[in-house]
């Protein structure tokens, strides 16, 4: 199963449901070195200037992000 496969399954999970699961999976990054953390980070960033470049992502101001976030747990 892909991440992406895994990402979509995740998403149809209830709020609590995926709030149990992130919870889970932050505990595990904690064995995780500083090393390994920054190389993630670093790819997930390159990553998503791909997906920016290649037209499969858009980008968003953040205030219109907070805004949503903030209407979905009021």
């Amino acid at each position: 199963m892909t991440n992406k496969q895994v990402e979509t399954e995740a998403l149809k999970l209830s709020p609590q449901a995926r709030a149990e699961l992130a919870e889970k999976l932050l505990r595990s990054l904690d064995d995780v070195s500083e090393e390994e953390i920054e190389r993630l980070w670093a790819e997930e960033a390159v990553r998503r200037d791909a997906e920016l470049d290649d037209g499969t992502a858009s980008m968003r101001d953040a205030e219109d992000v907070f805004r949503d976030a903030r209407a979905r747990i009021s």
